[in-house]
């Protein structure tokens, strides 16, 4: 399963042709997008001001949303968030919340990461990444 960041989503909207192409490449019932991802694109719509730009992004929202299934909070995700979490913290190295969610639905769905910020997931264990943008 490939699992969708809020960079990679935000890539298609924008209509990114390399993000674009690779999504292509795989059967719509093998790619998802957990609910932070969703809450993240929500919340960075709702702070643009109204535009055609805010509209077309919304537009565009629309049709990803209803190509691309989403993944359920589940007791994995969180059993997986708390470990990781915790495990991190005592390594020093904290990651964002939202972020770190992001990484524990990958890892409760035993997918595939995609995302252009690989640096900052890298720090995860056991976390499979790949970049659809670099």
């Amino acid at each position: 399963m490939i699992l969708l960041d809020t960079n990679t989503v935000s890539a298609l909207m924008r209509g990114d042709p390399q993000a674009n192409r690779r999504l292509l490449t795989h059967s719509r019932a093998g790619v998802a997008i957990p609910q932070p991802v969703a809450a993240e694109i929500e919340y960075g719509l709702a702070r643009l001001p109204e535009s055609r730009r805010k509209e077309t992004l919304r537009e565009r929202w629309a049709v990803v949303s209803r190509e691309l299934r989403r993944l359920d909070w589940t007791d994995a995700v969180s059993q997986a968030f708390g470990e990781v979490k915790a495990g991190l913290e005592r390594k020093g190295c904290p990651v964002d919340d939202f972020d770190l969610a992001i990484a524990a639905h990958a890892i409760a769905y035993d997918a595939v990461l995609v995302t252009n910020n690989l640096s900052h997931f890298e720090r995860i264990t056991g976390l499979e990444l790949e970049d659809w943008l670099g």
